[in-house]
């Protein structure tokens, strides 16, 4: 008994002791790993973007939180870590091939919360910067609106390119945001304008409020659109309205278009292009049909444009014979222009073949005119062979100059030969 006195209880007491240092030694370390001051949170991004910061939007932005229903993001509380990511995350995002690395990705933003949005963004920032990321980025401005849409702009604003990415994350945190809570969202913009009425930026944060309410509900969407001042903003915005009205239909769409008022004719135009281009994806000749129907104008110009430019590169024959049997004469020869623009850049030898059906007259003479423009530079020598089948003398004349002044750019023996052999005077012009 005495040598378990001696010996046994002062070594059972050691033993404990140093188990006992062992498991707080642990602990410590444990709740460092979690903890806002570890390493992992220490990091360079950490550094620059704690906790305090990214409730912190805009010094110059007075938030009112009486004014959200996510008042409770503006309290600063001490956060409570869940369980980390996979590790592996940064890896695969650096490495991984486009599958596994997007795979993981999502699987990671579905997961996203306050506490593992640091490293999820750590995740992002592992990608090189630029375009190349643009659906990554815009994939967490989405995410990270529906936990704390204030952190993200302040992010999206201060680490972020301005030239590559900021717009495009600002617009996409506002319409994350505008989906989810529109109240909200509209009124910090509209603070936000009062507070900075000069800033370029809130352009971004109009056009996203607009995407992110087209989505959820157009009719508001469509009220809070026609408050924005003319400009670069409303501009962006149209194209998303136009497009969630598409989707609902070609008559519906274009009895949206055709509210915006003729008096503002730069304002319809450009809803009328909008649309035009949006349902010609889905509806060519239900597209067809509303341009026969509308008056020229510059906005009937812009539909029918965005509709050649869709029908050339799908059926260009069918565009040909639409275009070419139009009633309106005005019309037809705008459309037959218009065609010979978008389909002789694509196939000029099948737009010439299509020229070719058509007898030289005065009223063809601005679609040819229009063909050696196109063709000068590729074809200079064909092009004065169209340009002197114009049967107007000054806009012969006009085509023939332009296709020779190419011509001479790439081979001035050939082009001064043609010259001599034809009589050419560059006061005079040429005789048909």
């Amino acid at each position: 008994m005495s040598v378990f006195f001696k010996v046994g209880l002062p070594w059972a007491i050691s033993l404990g002791v140093v188990f006992y240092i062992g498991l707080e030694l642990g602990s410590k370390i444990q709740n460092e790993k979690h903890s806002p001051d570890s390493s992992v949170l220490n990091r360079k991004f950490s550094q620059a973007y704690s906790k305090k910061q990214i409730l912190k939007l805009d010094s110059s932005v007075q938030i009112n939180p009486e004014k959200s229903s996510l008042k409770d993001d503006f309290r600063e509380v001490n956060p409570v870590y869940s369980p980390p990511l996979p590790p592996n995350l940064i890896k695969i995002m650096e490495e991984g091939d486009m599958v596994e690395r997007m795979g993981a990705y999502m699987d990671a933003l579905r997961r996203m919360d306050e506490s593992s949005l640091l490293e999820v963004v750590e995740a992002f920032e592992s990608l090189p910067k630029g375009y190349g990321r643009h659906l990554e980025m815009k994939l967490l401005m989405r995410s990270w609106a529906n936990i704390d849409p204030f952190s993200a702009l302040n992010y999206a604003e201060n680490s972020l390119d301005e030239k590559s990415e900021q717009r495009f994350a600002m617009t996409e945190v506002l319409a994350g945001w505008a989906k989810r809570d529109p109240n909200s969202a509209i009124a910090w913009v509209k603070d936000r304008q009062v507070e900075n009425p000069d800033s370029k930026k809130n352009d971004n944060l109009l056009v996203g409020v607009v995407k992110g309410l087209a989505e959820n509900d157009l009719k508001t969407a469509d009220d809070f659109f026609r408050t924005l001042p003319q400009g670069n903003a409303k501009w962006q915005a149209s194209t998303f309205l136009a497009q969630e009205y598409a989707k609902k239909g070609t008559n519906e769409a274009i009895r949206w278009a055709e509210q915006f008022p003729k008096e503002d004719q730069r304002m319809r135009s450009m809803i009328l292009g909008q649309m035009g281009s949006k349902l010609a994806q889905s509806d060519l000749k239900g597209t067809a049909n509303w341009v026969e129907s509308m008056p020229i104008d510059k906005a009937s110009e812009q539909v029918m444009s965005n509709l050649l430019s869709r029908w050339a590169s799908q059926a260009p024959q069918e565009a040909a014979i639409w275009s070419s049997q139009l009633p309106d004469s005005a019309k037809r020869i705008q459309a037959m222009k218009l065609l010979t623009t978008k389909w002789s850049l694509r196939d000029p030898v099948a737009t010439a073949g299509w020229l070719n059906t058509f007898p030289p007259s005065a009223e063809l003479d601005p679609v040819v005119g229009e063909f050696v423009n196109r063709i000068s530079s590729r074809d200079p020598e064909g092009a004065v062979g169209w340009a002197t089948s114009i049967i107007d003398q000054d806009q012969r004349n006009r085509a023939v100059d332009q296709a020779l002044r190419a011509w001479n750019r790439r081979n001035p023996k050939e082009a001064n030969a043609w010259k001599i052999e034809n009589g050419y005077d560059s006061n005079k012009g040429v005789d048909r």
